[in-house]
């Protein structure tokens, strides 16, 4: 039956099938569908590639990954604090509640898998700016989520982290006696721009997140050597293996490096350069202090 439908203008109109077995005219496919090659459009049925997952585990990392961070900063500690340490596990648990809730309010309902509709193309995901305008006259409103739930979930999910940091972070900090305004402040400013980020560029995001994994890999562990007052190779080297507060901070930035590359599905050997950025900045550390320039300008 599909075969016998007229052609829509654009590229996302189709025709939905009425409740009286006709097919309505070009429009906007309902939600959780999309217009196939025969113009009509198809509910999304499609399991979500590993690709596709990848992307929203690192969608999910991104709020993780703040928190954590400004908590460190308000903690100001060399060494893991009690209040830290409460205030991260809070932060996971957040996170974690609204990553299984975002999963189960999407199609279908109440279930650890989603529906979807394939990714083909970048323009999927900006129909906003494909609504066809045939004869330039009339326009026809087309815009719809064709990569369905990629957009919506995250957008749920960020909502979800909000609201679970309203409700469980007072709870944990009463039930502990910790304190910790400044990560709350911090997140009420930086989940409403990873809304805004991911709300006009989820599409490159989407394909770039395995090189965006890497840089934010390579330079957090820049910055977290850079911030170590002794610049030594061997005060370097020592604290990465003995202090573990170090030791973790650089487990996760690794970890992210090797999120990134497993996502780029290279040849996993890749995996074993992961310790690389880490090596590469305290072998070269010496020729970077400005120690050094100092004592070659006073020999000059």
């Amino acid at each position: 039956m599909h075969n016998y439908l007229d052609r829509c203008p654009g590229i996302y109109c189709g025709r939905s099938l009425l409740d009286n077995g006709t097919w309505s005219s070009c429009g906007v496919c309902p939600r959780g569908s999309r217009v196939n090659a025969s113009y009509a459009c198809t509910p999304c049925r499609d399991e979500l590639t590993t690709y596709s997952w990848l992307y929203l585990g690192f969608m999910t990392i991104l709020p993780l990954m703040m928190h954590c961070f400004f908590i460190d900063m308000d903690a100001k500690d060399r060494k893991f604090s009690r209040k830290q340490l409460i205030l991260t596990a809070s932060a996971f648990i957040e996170v974690a509640l609204a990553a299984i809730l975002a999963t189960l309010f999407m199609e279908p309902m109440w279930e650890m898998r989603l529906y979807a509709c394939e990714v083909r193309k970048l323009t999927d995901w900006y129909t906003l700016f494909y609504n066809p305008n045939p004869n330039y006259e009339s326009t026809y409103h087309c815009t719809q989520e064709a990569v369905y739930p990629l957009q919506t979930i995250v957008l749920v999910y960020y909502f979800l982290c909000l609201l679970n940091m309203f409700l469980i972070r007072p709870v944990i900090s009463s039930m502990f006696d910790v304190r910790g305004k400044a990560p709350i402040y911090s997140a009420l400013y930086f989940l409403p721009l990873l809304t805004l980020i991911h709300g006009t560029c989820c599409g490159l995001i989407y394909y770039s997140f395995p090189y965006l994994s890497i840089a934010m890999s390579m330079v957090a562990t820049a910055i977290h050597y850079a911030m170590k007052l002794d610049q030594s190779q061997k005060a370097l080297l020592l604290s990465s293996v003995w202090e573990m507060k170090n030791v973790v901070i650089i487990s996760v930035h690794w970890l992210l490096l090797a999120f990134g590359i497993s996502s780029l599905n290279y040849h996993y050997a890749l995996l074993c350069l992961v310790p690389f950025p880490s090596l590469f900045y305290i072998v070269t550390v010496r020729f970077t202090d400005p120690g050094e320039f100092r004592e070659i300008e006073s020999r000059i």
